[in-house]
């Protein structure tokens, strides 16, 4: 479910630059399915009887939040390759959009499941690339010719996981 909740943010972040809800992403997952049978007590009708299932599966706050939280990883990959296509305005929104969620997941702390600490680290180096990305075309934007942007941030990226001993 973790996965479908990332997906599902990612797509409605693409449209609408928000988060989605997760009343909203449980209200995707109701499904409906009508049997039809024919009618046995009136052969010679052609009566249909229709009885209609209702599934539904609840996506729950546990399961939402570390959607969420797999949801700043492709966040990151997106200002990464906004900024090598020349787009320099996606990385600040994106900034501070990952700030809001990381803000939110700092008042929850580390409580809850194991999983949610190590997705709040995950968080908050993909916070600190996309804030590394805004930076440096701060800084050194004008500097950098823009089909060279995508080689510096691809550098930074990869000093930045040595240093965090990542793979």
């Amino acid at each position: 479910l973790q996965e479908y909740v990332e997906a599902v943010s990612f797509q409605y972040f693409i449209k609408t630059r928000t988060l989605v809800s997760i009343e909203e992403i449980n209200k995707q997952l109701i499904f409906k399915a009508e049997d039809n049978e024919e009618e046995t007590k009136v052969p010679a009708s052609d009566c249909l009887n229709t009885q209609s299932h209702i599934w539904n599966l609840k996506v729950t706050p546990v399961d939402y939040l570390l959607g969420v939280a797999d949801l700043t990883g492709e966040l990151m990959r997106m200002c990464i390759n906004s900024v090598g296509n020349g787009d320099i305005d996606t990385p600040f929104e994106l900034s501070q959009f990952l700030r809001q969620i990381y803000d939110g997941f700092s008042y929850i702390g580390n409580t809850g499941p194991y999983e949610v600490s190590k997705k709040l680290y995950t968080l908050k180096q993909s916070l600190a690339k996309v804030e590394n990305a805004c930076y440096t075309l701060k800084v050194r934007g004008s500097e950098i010719p823009k089909h060279m942007l995508a080689d510096v941030f691809s550098t930074k990226t990869e000093i930045i996981e040595q240093e965090d001993g990542l793979p």
